[in-house]
């Protein structure tokens, strides 16, 4: 190793002047790439395993591309995989010939297992486990999509009372080393084993002696949201080709049985292959490499699939918030530093930052426990997302002092690595000594994630706005919970309100240290609908966290108005000092209008056309009022009257009168408000009277509610006339049952009209 064959990986190498082949992997090849742009001394590279569509392995693909035949030109590229349709990259390589390979496998018996829709995917999964061990077929590698589901389906098998032969083992990635490898290794002689796995088993292991294959067909999957800013888990049907490499590890040495949890109709509709990782993860180090390679756009380059615009113009807003590019969007030198650390550019912002505030051996610290798997593990529902805490037991682990962890375990591979890459990350930034103070975690990791600064919500234990706009939330217990102010480092925004893991404390005061530069403050004249009043505040802001707020004492009038408007419409016109005069005349305006017997064209008084334009008729009204119990009821009348003309209000109240003069001398309002003129008089009061009363110059008859002596309508007509002679005599017969004492003549037409009981002597007939 290191002669004619050797490797680079992140913090290790083993090449040397006669070495002819280097197997690398695709992050090392594009710090080559950009090291050295024409690959000199490189005749050919090859992407294996492509089929996993990495988002590394496209870069390097499309860097390649671009320096082949120019600054490279006898550069050959070749591509390998097992599973993938090779046209799209045969023809990305410019109609690159293509070469098969016949693989040797042993047959795998393959049997679709359809769980009915009422078993869930986990006693399913652990039902068809049994009936292989029942029929003792050989070691199980079984198939879940997370930790969760291999936890459940443990605990299933668990008590469903296994033969002492068997051995169930988890393995995923976030598994102690020492579990790991209890999966991966042989059982011992004359036992057997269940290995309870992710697709971390698919193609990136190796598990020996395994015959039989177990396929939930499911995976858990990151898909990053650009609107967001976050990645959530989401949880898919597996593709075909991933299907058919899970299948394949049942027959490696001998013939297998693979047991799929989906039907054979279901295995047609599935995805041929996997998704590129391009197309659903954050784009943020590869705006960076393409920046630095001196391309903003990444059309520039050919892509089997090109980036998301939106991911990718995300991805180069935060390059320039972590002042990675420059006004012109160009890279700068902070950020060509960035480039060389091997780390996501949060984390080599946060490194060079800290460096120069004194901080940087902590930071290459606090990085490595980031990009590095978590080195604690908890128990039950016990946990502790304190940065803070792993910062001590990394420090601890490195002095070789013991710890007390309350319940947790604590990997040592997991802490030994976390070690080896603080110091490569020491050595990259010229720190010759490591430093075990007390950092402060929160102003460290703020400079990483400056969006993810959170302010926990007033009376709201565990629940935060961050600084993006985004809820978050602890899953308790927690203990950060208590604290008002963290940055967030970790959390899962499949949610509306995303889920913190890990985080650290921080204060408003380490806030306005590092960030005062940025905070801004606003002026808010807005609506309080508590106090039913305009509220002018300013506030000082980062982003969107409110740190400090102050009476606004001079607002300007125009926005004071503005909001109480905005207050009035939130809760309609009604709440407006209205009364039943006014709403008379309201109504008497829209008759107007809807009839058109008026000489003009009158304005649309309803409730929706004054709605619309509060701002015309009545905010000249508000001036001074910063609450509604400031408009006076004649304040708001006068608005409304000045929506008519001197001319139109004259004419409204000669055509369309308040009241009416009736036979009798009373003088009787009209009730305008269901879009009719009603009329309630008592029937005796329009004896001898044959024409139905009318206003508007006649043109609008009003609608009779001819009303008993107890003022109860007996009758409803426009049609005074027809009534005397067709209704009169069957009101009159009833009336006169109930109320002998009044007046009822047997001719109406020759009596005399009367508002009392009985008449005066000698008015009737």
């Amino acid at each position: 190793m290191g002669e004619t064959v050797g490797y680079r990986i992140r913090m290790e190498s083993r090449v040397g002047s006669r070495t002819r082949i280097e197997v690398v992997t695709e992050g090392v090849l594009t710090r080559m790439l950009q090291s050295d742009p024409s690959l000199d001394g490189v005749g050919l590279v090859i992407f294996d395993e492509f089929h996993e569509r990495s988002l590394e392995a496209d870069l390097g693909m499309a860097l390649c591309r671009e320096i082949q035949g120019v600054l490279n030109a006898p550069l050959r590229l070749l591509v390998m995989s097992a599973t993938m349709d090779p046209q799209p990259v045969a023809d990305l390589l410019d109609h690159a010939p293509l070469i098969r390979c016949r693989g040797r496998a042993f047959p795998v018996d393959t049997r679709y297992l359809p769980p009915l829709r009422s078993k869930s995917i986990e006693r399913a999964v652990a039902d068809a486990v049994l009936r292989s061990t029942a029929a003792d077929e050989g070691n199980i590698l079984v198939f879940l999509p997370g930790a969760p589901e291999i936890r459940r389906v443990g605990c299933l098998l668990a008590d469903a009372g296994l033969s002492e032969k068997w051995d169930v083992a988890p393995l995923y990635g976030n598994l102690a080393l020492a579990r790991q490898n209890a999966a991966i290794l042989p059982p011992p002689d004359g036992r057997r084993k269940i290995v309870l796995s992710t697709d971390i088993a698919e193609t990136s292991l190796t598990i020996e002696q395994i015959r039989v294959v177990v396929d939930s067909g499911l995976q858990r999957t990151p898909r990053f949201d650009p609107r967001t800013a976050m990645t959530r888990l989401v949880t898919l049907p597996v593709s075909r080709a991933s299907a058919d490499q899970r299948r394949g590890r049942a027959g490696r040495l001998e013939p297998g049985i693979c047991y799929r949890l989906w039907s054979q109709a279901q295995h047609t509709t599935l995805n041929a292959h996997n998704r590129p990782e391009i197309l659903d993860t954050d784009l943020t180090g590869l705006a960076l490499e393409l920046a630095c390679w001196g391309i903003a756009a990444p059309d520039a380059l050919g892509w089997l699939n090109p980036p998301p615009s939106a991911a990718f113009s995300q991805a180069r807003s935060l390059l320039s918030e972590l002042e990675a590019l420059d006004l012109q969007g160009r890279i700068s030198a902070h950020g060509r530093r960035m480039v060389e650390l091997p780390l996501h550019p949060r984390l080599a912002h946060m490194i060079l930052s800290a460096r120069k505030a004194g901080m940087g051996a902590a930071a290459c610290d606090l990085a490595a426990i980031l990009s590095e798997r978590d080195p604690l593990h908890f128990g039950g529902r016990q946990r502790d997302g304190d940065l803070r805490l792993r910062m001590d037991i990394l420090h601890a682990f490195r002095d070789r002092r013991t710890m007390d962890l309350s319940g947790a375990d604590a990997d040592a591979g997991i802490l030994r690595r976390i070690l080896r890459v603080a110091a490569m990350l020491r050595q990259r930034l010229g720190l010759k000594h490591q430093d075990n103070s007390k950092p402060d975690c929160g102003r460290l990791l703020a400079w990483a994630y400056p969006d993810r600064i959170a302010r926990r919500r007033p009376d709201q234990t565990g629940r935060y706005v961050m600084a993006n706009g985004r809820g978050a939330y602890f899953d308790p217990p927690e203990p950060l919970m208590a604290h008002d102010w963290l940055v967030v480092a970790e959390l899962d925004g499949e949610h509306r309100e995303a889920r913190i893991f890990l985080a650290a404390t921080y204060s408003l005061e380490t806030l306005m240290e590092q960030f005062g530069h940025r905070t801004q403050w606003q002026e808010h004249v807005t609506w309080n609908e508590q106090r039913q009043t305009v509220e002018a505040v300013r506030r000082l802001t980062l982003a969107a966290l409110i740190l400090r707020t102050e009476p606004l004492p001079h607002p300007d009038p125009k926005e004071v108005r503005t909001a109480l408007i905005a207050g009035i419409r939130r809760y309609g016109i009604g709440i407006l000092p209205w009364n039943r005069a006014l709403r008379t005349w309201q109504a008497r305006v829209e008759l107007l209008r809807k009839s058109g017997v008026g000489g003009e064209e009158w304005p649309d008084l309803s409730e929706p056309a004054l709605t619309a334009a509060l701002e015309q008729w009545l905010g000249p009204s508000l001036d001074g009022c910063d609450r509604l119990k400031d408009l006076t009821p004649r304040n708001f009348q006068n608005a409304l009257h000045a929506c008519l003309t001197w001319q139109q209000q004259k004419e409204l109240d000669e055509m369309v009168p308040t009241h009416f003069v009736v036979p009798s001398g009373s003088r009787l309002p009209i009730d305008y408000s269901s879009g009719i003129p009603v009329l309630a008089v008592r029937l005796q009061e329009l004896f001898g009277s044959t024409e139905t009363p009318a206003i508007a110059g006649g043109r609008i008859p009003l609608q009779l509610h001819l009303l008993s002596p107890a003022g109860r309508p007996a009758q409803v007509t426009q049609d005074l006339a027809g009534f005397w002679r067709n209704g009169y005599p069957a009101v009159k017969k009833e009336l006169k049952g109930r109320y002998p004492k009044h007046y009822w003549p047997d001719d109406p037409l020759s009596a005399r009209p009367t508002s009392r009981a009985k008449p005066r002597k000698g008015l009737h007939s």
